[in-house]
């Protein structure tokens, strides 16, 4: 990704959960959060609820690829975490790039389409 970093510090995510402003979706939930280093950083979880480690690498890749894909059109220096949700293992990119975009634009969280 060309202008994110990622997440790994576990007091990090704590925070999010507990602090940032979230949608839920079908899919996922989007947890956002504006941060101080002017760019935006991506975290992604999924719990051991959604299956073994075959079905949780999907769900994150298919997180990944929704962000990665549509990241010029996020507002920049936010913190974005993106959970999966149990049904999310069935679902495919589409699904879940629609999902993200709904969350974002709930969020107010996409950038105009001036800009």
């Amino acid at each position: 990704m060309e202008h994110t970093e990622s997440i790994k510090e576990n007091w990090v995510f704590r925070q999010m959960y507990s602090r940032a402003k979230s949608v839920v979706c079908k899919n996922i939930v989007v947890f956002v959060r504006k941060n101080r280093y002017g760019k935006n950083r991506l975290g992604l979880t999924c719990s051991k609820s959604i299956g073994k480690a075959v079905e949780r690498n999907r769900a994150r890749r298919l997180m990944k690829e929704a962000y990665r894909l549509n990241e010029k059109r996020f507002k920049e220096g936010f913190d974005y975490v993106i959970a999966a949700r149990t049904r999310a293992k069935y679902k495919n990119y589409f699904d879940v790039e629609r999902d993200l975009l709904y969350a974002a634009s709930k969020l107010g969280i996409l950038k105009d389409e001036r800009e």
